[in-house]
């Protein structure tokens, strides 16, 4: 099949299949290409919209973009599901096989080195909003100081579960639901190891609901894309 090659993440080589059903971008079914002790999850996709000077046009489409926005979100969650996937930023694209070998090589070490930190770890994300009190409540409504104070002290509580963490983790609006009613105090993502994800989840259920006015959102887990570096 010609066209460009989509590398959706790098991993290292693993033996469990993907979903046969699986679709990637464009519809084509991603594959395996490995370099060295590297593997990169790769399909293809026309030139006409992921070319370099076609993209920028493209991605101002919404539709378009969420399409290829949730499907690239497919494909490393089923990574997700059998490897530690480092996910590649939206719509990195290459000539052909020999790029994406070529763009492997140049940055083996880097992408070793972050495989290793991110092994066995998955991502969390929180969210916590203030809400508009309702005309009829008789709770007095959360002043911008103490949603601060307390989303301050919830970041700080949650990072004591995690590996690491990010305050503001950037966002893909195709593929969150920025909808959502309320003002924003905290967007944070959170590393944490696998095997500890159901203390971390546990944490986050105890503060839902615990101060009137506030609420917590938890996502995840997650591919660790806020922990991956600079993407290709």
């Amino acid at each position: 099949m010609t066209g460009l090659r989509y590398v959706y993440a790098i991993c290292r080589p693993y033996g469990t299949p993907l979903q046969a059903q699986l679709s990637g971008v464009a519809g084509d079914p991603p594959r395996l290409l490995p370099h060295h002790g590297l593997v990169a999850v790769v399909s293809h996709v026309p030139e006409a919209d992921f070319a370099e000077e076609a993209f920028p046009a493209r991605r101002e489409d919404p539709d378009w973009l969420t399409a290829v926005a949730r499907a690239h979100q497919g494909v490393v969650d089923a990574l997700t599901t059998v490897t530690t996937p480092l996910p590649l930023r939206l719509g990195s694209v290459f000539p052909d096989d020999s790029g994406v070998r070529t763009m492997m090589e140049t940055r083996e070490e880097h992408f070793l080195r972050t495989l290793d930190r991110l092994e066995g770890r998955v991502e969390w994300g929180v969210r916590v909003f203030v809400e508009e009190p309702a005309e009829t409540s008789a709770v007095p409504p959360v002043s911008p100081r103490q949603a601060e104070v307390l989303a301050n002290r919830l970041f700080e509580t949650l990072s004591g579960y995690a590996e690491d963490s990010r305050p503001h983790a950037s966002r893909n609006p195709a593929l969150h639901d920025d909808r959502t009613p309320g003002r924003s105090v905290l967007d944070a993502a959170f590393l944490v190891p696998r095997a500890e994800s159901e203390k971390f989840v546990e944490r986050v259920e105890r503060a839902k609901g615990a101060v009137p006015g506030i609420r917590v959102d938890l996502t995840g887990p997650w591919a660790a894309y806020s922990f991956a570096g600079e993407g290709a």
